[in-house]
């Protein structure tokens, strides 16, 4: 692409520097970074050798320099950024999980068709390699029908109840840190579950710990989705089709390797990714290319499904007794 985006990135956390280190590797143009302080924001900027350096998230929104905004921050302020983005005449990519619940959703979508500006969900393995490749073979019909899906992602992480991931009121827990790629992956295969069916196991702190779910789709379709946040597991994900299966092997959602399995066990095709440092930046060619065409909706994951996956979270949540202070 010759007309390239100029990119601003809001907050500097661990996620943001994985995003900025993909954009630098593979030629994108990082033009501005905002932090809630100065310091936070120069030291980011020294980092990945960025011209303009925000002590605050408006100062970020307000640069002229800057066309398009990555949101990074906790997810109970997503929408309260991606708000203040899209008011300032920014398009925002915004880091999963969209917002923490489905009406926040519905807002920064109803805001981003009103500016005519593109509202995208940061749900970076939609854009991989190795799912473009898998969603080819499913449409050539080499799986044949497509019966089920069985995806994982469960960590071993902190168990210190500060941690982020354990505090109820930075949204932490397994669903929506963790739950969110399994739930995407389903709904980029067989689209909105006709029947939810969930169950959890909580920590002290009231975060869920384990989150397991199954899904029913119209014609028999199932998919079975387990997360947790206390425990490490295979990380694999496995596509069952009547004619073949797609086995996806650790990390699912990250660049990786998968192979095509027949009925009879016969190896019909290896995959093997090839990517340029984490393989975030294939989002942001998607942004880059969604506002050239001008197709503000979005395409591989528009904007209607983020908002409808919030809901399936948010069913999932209501099945399970699970509230964030202040719903």
């Amino acid at each position: 692409m010759t007309d390239r985006l100029r990119w601003g990135i809001l907050a500097t956390g661990g996620i943001a520097h994985s995003f900025t280190n993909d954009l630098k590797l593979n030629g994108f143009t990082v033009q501005a970074v905002g932090s809630r302080s100065q310091a936070g924001a120069d030291a980011f900027a020294a980092e990945f050798d960025i011209p303009n350096a925000h002590g605050s998230y408006e100062a970020l929104v307000n640069d002229p320099e800057v066309d398009v905004i990555y949101v990074s921050t906790p997810h109970p302020v997503h929408a309260e950024n991606a708000r203040l983005v899209l008011e300032a005449g920014k398009h925002v990519l915004v880091e999963k999980p969209f917002t923490l619940n489905a009406a926040e959703a519905r807002e920064i979508a109803a805001l981003a068709a009103e500016k005519g500006l593109l509202a995208l969900e940061a749900m970076w393995t939609r854009y991989l390699p190795h799912m473009v490749r898998i969603r080819e073979i499913i449409a050539a019909g080499t799986l044949g029908e497509v019966r089920s899906l069985i995806a994982d992602h469960t960590q071993k992480l902190s168990d210190d109840p500060a941690h982020r991931i354990n505090a109820l009121e930075l949204g932490g827990g397994a669903l929506l840190d963790l739950g969110i790629y399994p739930v995407s992956f389903s709904w980029d295969l067989f689209g909105e579950p006709s029947t939810i069916q969930s169950t959890a196991t909580f920590k002290e702190t009231g975060a869920d710990a384990q989150i397991a779910a199954v899904f029913g789709y119209d014609g028999g379709r199932i998919a079975t989705t387990v997360s947790a946040s206390d425990t490490r597991g295979p990380n694999a994900a496995t596509v069952l089709g009547t004619e073949a299966r797609v086995d996806i092997d650790a990390v699912w959602y990250t660049p990786t390797t998968f192979r095509v399995v027949s009925h009879d066990g016969t190896v019909l095709e290896s995959y093997a990714s090839e990517v340029v440092g984490r393989g975030m930046h294939f989002q942001a060619e998607a942004v880059e290319r969604l506002v050239a065409a001008g197709t503000l909706g979005g395409d591989l994951l528009t904007i209607d499904e983020t908002v409808a996956i919030m809901g399936t979270l948010d069913t999932i949540r209501e099945q399970i007794g699970l509230r964030y202070p202040g719903e």
